[in-house]
């Protein structure tokens, strides 16, 4: 490919919209163009990098045993009101309808339409396990769509789906995908964790996500020390605290607070640490309030509390509903002869003699103590990790935290979609039985985002070879001159006859020119072909990843590039 003839409108400026790495160096690199919020045109060089991601998938969900097909992106609202999600799956299902007045919606995800397929085709355990997946463009009615393709509405995605006659055929089909994605992300050369995680609107038992670690990352996860557990923080396990040893418990007293609402407030104003306060907050949950209480120096995971009470709905209760519940302005609120159910985090077991609300304006009281004060109805795991805390899963480690970008999920789904839309099959006795399921997903589009927010510098994109656009560009020096040009030409046509993916940069600019954009678009080597080193046989090889620069013959720059493009791609 020569530079000349091919469509690559690199930007010198970053645009002012564009407010992460990867949105800004896509954009500059003449990657990807706006259409609408959320809403991308794949130009040439970001379409190269997308296919290369396309292709890795490709080829290890085949070496897994998976089977590609192609389903419609339009999808019945039939299929979504039999799995019960029509109304669930909330504002992003962007929904329609067509000349004839029935329902419709893009597909964000093909649980349901996956599943119909299979119904009706799949009546023996004989035809199971079976996996079908596809790579595809999704919409998903994002309320504030940003970060260019990290965020975006339409996006494209690989979809998986197992099928199983039991659980334990389910987990076999569930491991075969886990490894498949540790493969995948490790040949796109990226530096990532596989953590447990929620499994949110998709449902099912279980699930893991694969994040790639960068500053940038939206998520937050942890990982211990010492052994191998990792979890993102809606997910992560705090080891229960032991109830408080024996203290004497020290009178209650009613102190006043005036206009002290927060943690930060009162414990400034009474002189005590936050850990030795408990906040009180309280919810509605399918209508219903319950009060949670949570240390003061922790913050409740509001996740882990939906999936405790096992509420569709799960809010924080308004000014009105407080003041019924308590008697007392918000800010004010305490367990202390509260009529509602009161639930609290493992870290409030670990209390003695501490500070709550009272219920009462500008009131808070001192010495509180369990079950001489108030009772607890029930203790969970409420609350968000934090550095420093016990690993759940072993006795020496410490949780870290780090940032991710989830560019990868795997779901147990079980029997949720199956049962709701009757797939069923028949066993070797000639019993009807529920198929299991798991589902799979990769943001193909997302982890080539994902890849430059872990791989740039202030020059532009440093791609790792697998999934860069090319893996070469041949930067010639004033390609008018004959030998230039007929030793670029040998160059480019010999890198390309060994397999190597070459662009020839023979537009007629200036040196400085060129390598910006060499830069900007972050092709991982560079050999470049000028007067003065061709005097001397020699050309010069730049590696784009640590800026080393070597001169060479041009055979053994060839050589070299090839060696290194074989290696990186094993």
């Amino acid at each position: 490919m020569r530079y000349s003839q091919y469509f690559v409108p690199t930007v010198k400026e970053t645009p002012s919209d564009a407010e992460v790495i990867s949105h800004q160096l896509m954009l500059r690199a003449g990657m990807i163009r706006k259409l609408a919020a959320g809403v991308y045109n794949y130009l040439p060089m970001g379409l190269r990098s997308i296919r290369k991601v396309e292709n890795i998938v490709r080829e290890e969900m085949n070496r897994a045993g998976a089977i590609e097909i192609l389903m419609p992106t339009v999808q019945p609202a039939e299929l979504w009101q039999e799995s019960g999600r029509w109304e669930f799956y909330g504002k992003e299902l962007l929904r329609f309808k067509d000349r004839k007045e029935a329902e419709f919606c893009l597909g964000p995800t093909h649980e349901e339409v996956v599943t119909d397929l299979v119904r009706r085709e799949v009546k023996s355990y004989r035809q199971m396990p079976l996996n079908l997946y596809q790579i595809q463009g999704k919409f998903r009615d994002e309320i504030r769509p940003r970060f260019g393709l990290m965020r975006g509405r339409e996006f494209i995605m690989k979809d998986a789906y197992s099928f199983d006659v039991d659980s334990a055929a389910a987990d076999l089909s569930y491991d075969k995908m886990y490894q498949a994605y540790r493969r995948i992300f490790e040949r796109c050369g990226l530096n990532f964790r596989a953590v447990e995680a929620d499994t949110g609107s998709i449902g099912g038992t279980s699930s893991h996500e694969f994040m790639v670690l960068a500053e940038s990352g939206e998520d937050a996860i942890v990982s211990c020390s010492c052994c191998q557990y990792a979890a993102n923080i809606e997910k992560a396990e705090v080891r229960p605290v032991a109830p408080a040893e024996h203290a004497e418990p020290r009178p209650l007293e009613k102190v006043a607070t005036p206009e002290k609402r927060t943690i930060e407030e009162v414990a400034a104003f009474l002189h005590v640490p936050h850990s030795s306060m408990a906040k009180c907050l309280i919810f509605v949950a399918d209508g219903e309030p319950v009060v949670v209480l949570v240390r003061g120096d922790y913050e409740l995971n509001e996740i882990k509390l939906k999936n405790l009470l096992g509420c569709t709905e799960l809010e924080m209760a308004p000014d009105s509903v407080v003041e019924n519940v308590t008697g007392a302005p918000v800010g004010f609120a305490g367990p202390v002869g509260l009529k509602v159910r009161i639930i609290a985090d493992f870290s409030v077991q670990g209390m003695k003699n501490f500070v709550t609300g009272g219920n009462e304006k500008d009131i808070h009281l001192k010495n509180v103590n369990l079950e001489r004060d108030f009772r607890v109805e029930r203790f969970a795991d409420l609350r968000n990790v934090v550095p420093g805390d016990a690993c759940p899963r072993c006795e020496e480690g410490r949780m870290e935290m780090w940032r991710g970008i989830e560019v990868g999920h795997v779901f147990k789904l079980g029997t949720k979609y199956s049962e709701a839309l009757k797939a069923t099959y028949l066993d070797a006795e000639g019993k009807e039985r529920i198929i299991f399921m798991g589902c799979y997903g990769i943001g193909v589009s997302r982890t080539v985002a994902a890849c430059i927010e872990q791989n740039y510098d202030g020059n532009g994109i440093i791609w790792p070879i697998p999934i860069a656009p090319f893996h070469c560009i041949v930067s010639a020096l004033n390609y008018k001159e004959e030998a230039v040009a007929q030793a670029s030409d040998a160059i480019y046509e010999e890198l390309a006859a060994a397999g190597v993916e070459v662009i020839l940069d023979d537009r007629d600019e200036r040196p400085g020119f060129k390598f910006k954009d060499a830069d900007l678009i972050g092709i991982p080597l560079r050999i470049v072909v000028g007067a003065k080193n061709l005097a001397e046989g020699k050309v010069e090889l730049k590696h784009r990843k640590s800026g080393e620069v070597e001169l060479l013959s041009v055979n053994e720059a060839v050589a070299k590039v090839r060696a290194l493009v074989v290696a990186a791609l094993k």
